[in-house]
């Protein structure tokens, strides 16, 4: 904020109006989805917005109400609600306060790497699939139908059995403001299209009678601002909201925290990076969970459903020309004086417009050019999005969340285990090695065996290099020079000759890419050498550095192989090697690194 002035306050302050205005039908909308009336949505963009303000660390990102986390919050709140709306209200508000506590948890332990357990393919399958189950339940909002059913098949079916009990004036509203909002966020993109949408439905509602025709419409909304109560709980000295709940219910509600806790927190920070890359600042993952936790623990108190960063405000608030928080501040105000002063004039406004500007707003997180792009480049994360969006429209979305999960961790783990692991020759001409099966005349000198791991050694792949070890040398001894009785080298030989005691052969480990072991790994590492050695053969390390040196030092390796086998290059230890195998002296190495300074 040191170079904050005048200019700056104003492009906030015009953002700020921008996106407080795009904000009431949004928030208004998003609490449908949520099972809430619609003025939670409102309250959901007073205290949360403010406190993120002060303790977040994106200058762009606008955060309150949001599709995804709505969802959820039907989801897993719907069936603890047993059909009661009081208990419903005060169950979404307690979820608030608990996915708080989970994120300032996950911030205050720096847990903010377990963002990583949602790879991109899943979180593009999940969101996709959302996106069509939020649009899937406006439909009973768009044709005046009761539409009782949560998965996306069984709504389908009980819309097409249910079509002739369609109220066709709601779906002449909902149409109207389908097409009418994707026509002019297309010729207007700057425009506030869903306050237009709402003002312009709202204007025919009232002057045509929709609700004296059938049109379901909001109601009475309550004015004025949430008072501070604890949801569910008596405490004395504060007032309570809503149903009494139990201890029960909060553990009941925990897994549900869990997930909005994690994608919710996985569409923030993908929206806090965006923008900070672009405008060249730093964001701190885990000051954004303390924010995150503190706005939606503060904003259970006042009445506020569970909140995130959200992709279409922060563009809105961008396009705006933001500058800092000072826009959400400015927003904030926006919000606060229409419920003080403005909440009458949604009376008549047309439930089936909210589930327009939803249909309207999800749209475009249905990622089609994601999916044709990923079947492109990599049909395995190709299958791991499409295994993703299955799941969750057939399971539903706590479960279509854990699928994706278990997914990415078993993609994480099978890339850990099964490591990339090449055996390399030398480019013709010169120092350099690449893998032998990407340069098919890359030279391999006989009898020796160059092996590169593109990761650390660790229990978790040690077995996987013990193994490739054995076969490379095994190859490599095969087609050793056999040496005779005089020392001098004969023909090379073949494979029936591979267990003649006299044939040299070396196995050289590039050590560049482990940058650490475990005691696993050095156990491995003395399993190999053992082996090479009782076969007459030696094992030179190439490029080890400091850390994994003294790991070999400490573990015995050095030893056991030799401190002269030690080598600071690739190059040097593979001209050493095949020297030895051919029984010539070996090549004095001059002006390189030791192991220990690299």
């Amino acid at each position: 904020m040191g170079d904050y002035g005048r200019p700056e306050l104003s492009t906030d302050v015009a953002a700020g109006l921008t996106v407080g205005v795009v904000l009431i039908p949004q928030g208004m909308a998003y609490a449908l989805i949520a099972g809430l009336p619609p003025v939670f949505g409102l309250y959901a963009a007073v205290v949360p917005m403010a406190l993120y303000a002060l303790f977040g660390t994106s200058r762009h990102m606008s955060v309150g109400p949001v599709a995804m986390a709505a969802l959820l919050v039907a989801s897993g709140v719907g069936p603890l609600a047993g059909g009661d709306p009081a208990r419903y209200i005060t169950l979404a508000v307690l979820l608030s306060g608990l996915i708080g506590i989970v994120q300032l948890l996950m911030g205050l332990f720096r847990a903010g790497f377990l963002v990583n357990l949602l790879s991109h393919p899943v979180l593009a399958g999940f969101t996709s699939a959302a996106a069509i189950m939020i649009a899937a339940s406006q439909l009973g909002g768009l044709t005046g139908l009761a539409i009782e059913s949560e998965h996306v098949h069984e709504v389908l079916l009980e819309v097409a059995n249910g079509w002739r009990s369609t109220h066709m004036l709601t779906l002449a509203v909902g149409l109207s403001a389908i097409v009418g909002g994707v026509g002019l966020r297309r010729l207007f993109p700057r425009l506030p299209v869903p306050m237009i949408i709402v003002v312009a439905g709202t204007l025919a509602s009232w002057v045509l009678g929709f609700g004296d025709r059938g049109v379901q419409i909001v109601g009475a909304v309550p004015s004025g601002l949430p008072a501070p109560a604890v949801p569910g709980f008596s405490i004395p000295g504060l007032a309570s909201l809503g149903a009494s709940l139990s201890l029960a219910d909060a553990v009941a509600l925990m897994p549900a925290a869990l997930a909005i806790s994690l994608v919710g927190f996985m569409e923030s920070i993908a929206v806090a990076k965006v923008y900070a890359s672009r405008y060249r600042y730093d964001i701190d993952a885990d000051q954004e969970l303390k924010a995150l936790g503190v706005a939606n623990i503060a904003g259970a108190f006042f009445q506020s459903f569970p909140v995130t960063g959200g992709f279409s405000r922060t563009a809105v608030n961008v396009d705006a020309g933001a500058k800092s928080q000072i826009s959400a501040l400015v927003s904030v105000g926006v919000i606060a004086v229409t419920l003080l002063f403005l909440t009458p004039l949604f009376h008549h406004l047309p439930k089936a417009i909210l589930a327009a500007i939803i249909v309207v707003a999800v749209a475009g997180l249905v990622d089609v050019r994601g999916a044709r792009a990923l079947w492109r480049i990599d049909r395995k994360d190709f299958a791991l999005m499409l295994a993703t969006f299955v799941a969750t429209l057939a399971l539903g979305i706590e479960e279509g969340i854990l699928v994706g999960v278990a997914l990415s961790v078993a993609v994480v783990l099978e890339q850990i285990t099964r490591p990339h692991i090449a055996v390399l020759g030398r480019i013709p001409g010169t120092d350099r090695y690449r893998n032998v099966r990407n340069q098919p005349d890359a030279i391999v000198e006989p009898g020796v065996a160059v092996l590169r791991m593109d990761a650390s050694l660790f229990y978790g792949n040690a077995e996987a290099f013990r193994d490739a070890a054995r076969e490379c040398f095994r190859t490599a001894r095969a087609a050793s020079p056999i040496r005779d009785d005089t020392g001098e080298p004969g023909g090379a030989g073949g494979p029936d000759d591979a267990g003649a005691p006299d044939r040299r052969a070396v196995l050289v480990i590039d050590a560049y890419p482990i940058n650490r072991t475990d005691s696993t790994g050095l156990h491995m590492l003395h399993e190999i050498a053992h082996e090479v050695l009782a076969q007459g053969g030696r094992v030179y390390v190439s490029g080890v550095k400091k850390p994994l040196h003294e790991k070999l030092v400490a573990g015995g390796v050095t030893d056991l192989i030799g401190p002269e086998h030690l080598f600071p290059e690739l190059s040097p230890a593979v001209d050493a090697a095949s020297a030895w195998v051919r029984g010539e002296p070996a090549p004095v190495v001059t002006n390189v690194r030791t192991p220990a300074a690299s």
